[in-house]
């Protein structure tokens, strides 16, 4: 059985695009939650200042926190549950938490967290939205520099992101999701040192996603997150990775590129705004905005005052010129 999402965020998504008096570039996909409110909000003020030439951003949010970000709200800038975009049999089991974590219970096997869920309403959200592509950003982010999503659109070819040998046997959890994704495509599994194809931002064609979902169905004989919900050890991107890898036809609407759109500070440490400037300042051409981790130390306000002293120092101004010349 596929996923069932309700007409209503379609229609919403539509009558969105309708009212937008600009030619459709990417769309944008961030899942949120209340935690990352204001986090969400920074991420929203960058967007605005440095990604104009876009399509419609869909921000995807707990049916609970739907009112906590509705002033957010915009016809460029829709926020709809995440409750459209999973099957009717996916139901949150009240009260239960488990490090911090919320389940729901499915028919099929063990219930599923609030992580997996994230992963569910992504890929059948590019699945089900209108645009053909997708820009997917985590809510930690914020844009530093101009970030031209019309490029990345039809007819150009679809970014493809490859950390190569990024999966070795220090990353054990990451082997898993290689493993999953081969059986879950019939594929021949990889060998270690593997491929990594997970990022902070990424774009995801839908055509793509559609297909990678049937060929979970044709081996599966499941719906596809009903077998999705019985492996439960899974990336979303390694997955989409994974298939992009061993389909020629879908390879051929792609182009690898090693080069990351974000620049990523993943441990927990608590930054100062000078390493946050220093981390700005080494940032590659291609690196257009930066994540520092949500489950970090590092305060909100000291990003933003960062991100006020790099502008206040011309540190956009150095990043275009740097850009240029590359």
């Amino acid at each position: 059985m596929k996923a069932e999402t309700g007409d209503r965020a379609f229609a919403a998504a539509e009558q969105g695009r309708a009212e937008q008096d600009r030619a459709e570039t990417v769309g944008l996909i961030t899942l949120s939650h209340r935690g990352d409110l204001e986090r969400c909000a920074l991420l929203f003020e960058s967007i605005d200042r440095h990604a104009a030439s876009r399509g419609c951003h869909y921000v995807l949010v707990d049916d609970r926190d739907v009112a906590l970000f509705a002033h957010f709200a915009r016809p460029d800038r829709l926020i709809l549950p995440q409750s459209q975009f999973l099957p009717w049999w996916i139901r949150p089991i009240p009260f239960l938490r488990r490090r911090r974590l919320r389940y729901w219970l499915t028919p099929f096997g063990k219930p599923v967290s609030g992580w997996h869920i994230q992963q569910f309403v992504k890929i059948e959200a590019t699945r089900r939205l209108p645009e053909a592509r997708y820009c997917l950003i985590d809510s930690d982010v914020c844009f530093f520099r101009d970030f031209d999503l019309a490029a990345l659109a039809e007819p150009n070819p679809t970014p493809f992101h490859v950390h190569p040998g990024g999966v070795g046997a220090n990353r054990p959890r990451h082997i898993q999701w290689l493993g999953t994704a081969s059986r879950l495509l019939a594929t021949k599994p990889q060998s270690v040192p593997a491929d990594d194809y997970i990022d902070q931002i990424i774009i995801w064609d839908q055509a793509t996603t559609r297909a990678m979902t049937d060929r979970i169905e044709a081996v599966t004989g499941r719906g596809w997150v009903a077998a999705l919900c019985r492996d439960r050890h899974f990336s979303e991107y390694m997955i989409y990775g994974t298939f992009v890898t061993n389909t020629p036809s879908v390879m051929a609407r792609h182009a690898v590129t090693t080069q990351s759109f974000c620049r990523t500070h993943w441990d927990d440490d608590a930054l100062s705004e000078a390493d946050i400037l220093a981390m700005l300042d080494v940032a590659t051409p291609t690196e257009r905005a930066f994540c520092i981790q949500s489950f970090g130390s590092t305060p909100l306000s000291t990003i933003r005052a960062s991100i006020d002293a790099f502008r206040a120092e011309g540190g956009e101004e150095r990043s275009k010129l740097r850009t240029d010349a590359a």
